[in-house]
């Protein structure tokens, strides 16, 4: 993690995302997913960028089973926004950077 990101896990996610003030971006993510290290610079930069507007927090699929079974993550990386405790908007897959913050802009 980064100074941008925040490391949740099935303990602290309640607090940290459903009860955040303002909207947090979660990406659930594994080591051993290529998508997934291949969108985290464009996730770090675009939270740096946002920052004060939005969270953006990371919940590891593997250490985490239960968050990502609550919401049916099903396929890895999956970034879920949450605007008050709820989820607002899902997007499955890797994205180029540029859509990746277009996606982010129009859903916070």
């Amino acid at each position: 993690m980064s100074e941008h990101t925040k490391a949740v896990t099935d303990t602290t996610f309640e607090a940290d995302v459903l009860k955040a003030p303002g909207p947090v971006l979660v990406d659930f993510w594994a080591e051993w997913c290529g998508p997934c290290r291949a969108i985290s610079p464009a996730l770090e930069e675009i939270a740096g960028e946002l920052a004060g507007k939005l969270t953006i927090a990371k919940v590891n699929v593997d250490e985490n089973p239960k968050t990502p079974n609550d919401y049916g993550v099903r396929g890895i990386p999956t970034l879920i926004l949450f605007k008050d405790g709820k989820p607002a908007a899902t997007q499955v897959g890797a994205l180029p950077r540029s859509r990746l913050k277009d996606w982010v802009t129009s859903s916070i």
